[in-house]
């Protein structure tokens, strides 16, 4: 007999979740991917971040940090700029169309997190957040 597996069931989530937001976020035109980004970038709209920043933020490789850029970027909804000291860096931002998106989108993902999470009680759910951090800080 099989041992269950924690990171089996978390990879499971991870897929289904994932899959979920994607078709509501279909008839948006985005993916939950790409939605990440505009999430990660919304609250700090001015500025924006580098894009090795974002790497970090996201936990991505370069190269799909890039894509999901580009492909954002193509839609309108973020807008890529250089560093004036050293133009090897590249900064995003996102735009109001951007933040329009986001705005919208933050509800269905929280619709889904409602949903996944419904099952538990408040105690539970505070337990679950608290453990599911602790994991993460040890494989990061």
């Amino acid at each position: 007999m099989q041992k269950e597996s924690c990171a089996l069931f978390i990879h499971q989530i991870h897929n289904n979740l994932e899959k979920k937001n994607n078709n509501k976020l279909r008839k948006k035109g985005i993916t939950f991917s790409q939605m990440n980004v505009l999430i990660a970038l919304v609250d700090i709209k001015e500025k924006g971040l580098t894009f090795k920043e974002l790497e970090k933020k996201l936990v991505l490789a370069q190269s799909t940090t890039a894509g999901l850029i580009s492909r954002l970027e193509q839609k309108g909804l973020v807008e890529v700029f250089g560093d004036n000291s050293d133009k090897r860096i590249k900064y995003v931002r996102i735009t109001q169309n951007g933040v329009s998106y986001c705005d919208d989108a933050r509800m269905e993902i929280n619709n889904t997190e409602e949903t996944l999470l419904s099952a538990l009680s408040k105690d539970e759910k505070k337990t679950l957040f608290l453990l599911l951090k602790k994991v993460n800080n040890t494989v990061k």
